[in-house]
């Protein structure tokens, strides 16, 4: 694919020295910035993304949101075009990332979602927990705000201009829900994709715990409730 558009890549990273280089190796040449953030990694993780060619940035305070604010932070005034996430730990195919930014570039979409539940899931890739979270927190959007989404999968690409409206704020587990609601209350022209997911390299930061699944579904309902109240 070739473009004129800017295009950065934000990857929040906990302890993924195994995993990050497979992930940057496989990130397609039309991405003109990869930006890594360091979310208190013990690990080599910081080395091997330099190693690999990324930017790298450091947020101490856990939580997959606080380090997608960093990255964000990081792009002002830098004259991107279109952002993409992307976990660090190799469950996505960063080589299908023109699947979530072509429908940005070509149809004018402000927000793509891959979608694990429409893609091909390697089995076990997508523990049952994050399946049902996934069909309820949809089903919830769906229900209060009109919007149909299949997922809150990571893997994901917005405008640059459209992810600054969301003034996104949350900074651990809501942060894809939160980003997916704002989307759908702003009104945004949004898509989702199918695209393979398999397993991690390592485990679950959130739905690989008991505390860690319990904690995140709190957080998801609550973002949504307290969402649909303020309306």
């Amino acid at each position: 694919m070739i473009t004129d558009k800017k295009i950065a890549v934000i990857i929040p990273a906990y302890n993924e020295e195994e995993s990050l280089p497979k992930v940057i190796n496989d990130i397609p040449k039309f991405v003109d910035e990869i930006i890594v953030v360091n979310n208190g990694s013990t690990d080599r993780t910081v080395e091997t993304a330099i190693k690999s060619g990324a930017t790298v940035l450091t947020e101490n305070e856990k939580g997959y949101g606080a380090a997608c604010l960093k990255g964000i932070d990081y792009l002002q005034n830098r004259n991107f075009d279109v952002v993409v996430f992307l976990d660090g730990d190799y469950s996505d195919h960063p080589e299908e990332m023109n699947l979530v930014v072509d429908p940005i570039l070509n149809d004018d979409n402000d927000f793509v979602i891959g979608s694990r539940m429409m893609g091909k899931r390697e089995k076990g890739a997508l523990l049952p927990q994050a399946m049902f979270g996934n069909w309820l927190a949809s089903l919830l959007i769906k229900l209060f705000w009109g919007y149909s989404f299949t997922d809150l999968g990571p893997f994901r690409a917005i405008k640059y201009s459209s992810l600054l409206q969301l003034k996104m704020s949350d900074r651990n587990f809501g942060w894809t829900v939160e980003m997916q609601i704002k989307a759908a209350k702003l009104k945004f022209k949004t898509n989702e994709v199918p695209v393979r997911y398999r397993k991690r390299i390592g485990q679950s930061k959130v739905t690989g715990t008991i505390k860690g699944t319990v904690k995140a579904s709190v957080k998801i309902l609550y973002l949504i409730f307290s969402s649909l109240f303020r309306d």
